[in-house]
């Protein structure tokens, strides 16, 4: 199957850049998702009321006023109340990626290092078209160019734009261009250039986002465009057999690995060799992708074989969250089977000593469908936290009525997002180590 068409590994490129901050994750996910903490902390959501509307969250309030939310901070040294502080700045949230993704666009081709995302449906890139003065700050950026693409065409009256909680946002003009990811050549794909960014986008190494969930959340307007997984099936680009793309997600813990901790997507193929490392077979479970997402049942976890039931509960795979976001009763069972753990209300988060050994760490798994499968012991420490303690990568999901099993979760496993068959599959990474040194 490899071979078909020229298919192989997208290679994932490790952002050494990166600098992990717990807080700093957990605030860009309250942005990102708009969710209400439940647990004390310096950051929450204000509701405001506009008579013009606003991107984002929002309900109707009777004519055309609107409620929405923005994220606040507290004044320092308070974790409850409304005293607000002011806006979140860039300064507060992590905007950068641990991962990023060569991607091909236009002829001849200009090679842009993209985020790979499952939580969204825009593929956006920085372009020729940004004001100068956010130009200047792209140090390190491939800038797209369509006028040096004989290939791009303009889709006159098309615009995109993506907003969070904090006002930021990124948005631009459409048009349409060759794109090619791991030797698939996608004809006349939808480019959003973009033409305007606030500093939270700018922040981030990547040279913008290529979305990989359901094109029902795509932001252009005024119809919204295919994504490249959803032409890559319209035009047969894979075979109808494997209507899917893979990802494999590995760390710096796991340079003594077998594979190395090499990270990579595949695009109309299963990599059997991973499959058959694991020792198992592929767990498959109907996904839900109404809301966009990959979706998915996932009623119960377990700390050390304790079942912690979640029933009626799903959850969704996404490869824009770094943390796991899950219920408060979940962190709660997690963090009491860890020596020292303690919920830090200043960072906002759960934390647990650093120096705390594999053996003294709990076994956790959630489950996906029917299958459990289990979070690496040396991925439950997420950051530095000072004071000789962690940022836990599971973190809670606030008012959020699902759960967001991010990089935290993912690198446990080798997942299979089958779009053309409506289901998410498995299969447990198999590790020979835990290295469970504390996270730079």
């Amino acid at each position: 199957m490899p071979g078909l068409k020229g298919l192989h590994k997208v290679n994932l490129i490790p952002n050494h850049n990166y600098k992990r901050s717990g807080p700093k994750s957990y605030v860009y996910l309250l942005n990102r998702w708009g969710f209400k903490p439940t647990q004390p902390g310096p950051y929450f959501q204000m509701n405001k009321v506009s008579q013009s509307g606003h991107h984002g969250l929002m309900h109707k309030i009777g004519g055309k006023a609107t409620t929405y939310q923005v994220l606040a901070k507290r004044k320092p040294g308070t974790t409850t109340g409304e005293a607000e502080s002011g806006q979140v700045g860039a300064e507060d949230q992590q905007n950068d990626s641990m991962y990023l993704c060569p991607v091909s666009i236009g002829t001849p081709a200009q090679t842009v290092n993209l985020d790979f995302d499952t939580g969204s449906a825009d593929l956006w890139v920085w372009s020729s078209l940004l004001p100068a003065s956010v130009k200047s700050q792209g140090q390190g950026h491939t800038i797209f160019d369509p006028t040096k693409s004989s290939t791009f065409k303009t889709v006159k009256g098309d615009k995109w734009k993506i907003s969070y909680g904090d006002s930021s946002s990124a948005s631009g003009t459409v048009g349409t261009d060759n794109v090619t990811i791991g030797g698939l050549t996608i004809k006349n794909q939808a480019i959003e250039l973009a033409t305007q960014m606030s500093d939270q986008f700018v922040q981030g190494a990547g040279d913008g986002l290529l979305g990989l969930a359901f094109g029902n959340i795509n932001t252009v307007t005024p119809r919204a465009v295919a994504t490249p997984v959803e032409n890559m099936i319209s035009e047969q680009d894979i075979p109808q057999t494997a209507e899917l793309f893979t990802c494999n997600l590995g760390s710096w813990r796991d340079a003594n690995e077998p594979d190395g901790g090499k990270s990579f997507y595949t695009f109309g193929y299963i990599d059997e060799p991973t499959v058959k490392a694991s020792g198992q077979e592929i767990a498959y479970t109907p996904i839900d992708s109404s809301q966009g997402f990959w979706m998915f049942d996932s009623t119960s976890a377990t700390v050390n074989g304790t079942t912690v039931d979640q029933s009626g509960n799903t959850a969704i795979a996404d490869t824009g969250t770094t943390l796991a976001l899950v219920a408060d009763a979940t962190c709660e069972a997690i963090y009491q089977a860890i020596p020292g753990a303690k919920y830090d209300s200043t960072q906002q988060g759960w934390l647990f000593p650093s120096n705390t050994t594999a053996d003294q760490l709990p076994v956790v798994t959630f489950a996906v469908g029917d299958t459990q499968f289990a979070v690496q012991k040396e991925d439950l420490g997420f950051a530095d936290a000072g004071n000789g303690m962690v940022y836990g990568g599971i973190q809670s999901r606030g008012s959020m009525t699902f759960d967001i099993l991010g990089d935290t979760f993912l690198k446990g496993i080798y997942a299979i997002f089958d779009q053309g068959n409506s289901r998410f599959g498995a299969v447990q990474r198999q590790e020979t180590d835990q290295n469970t040194s504390a996270p730079p």
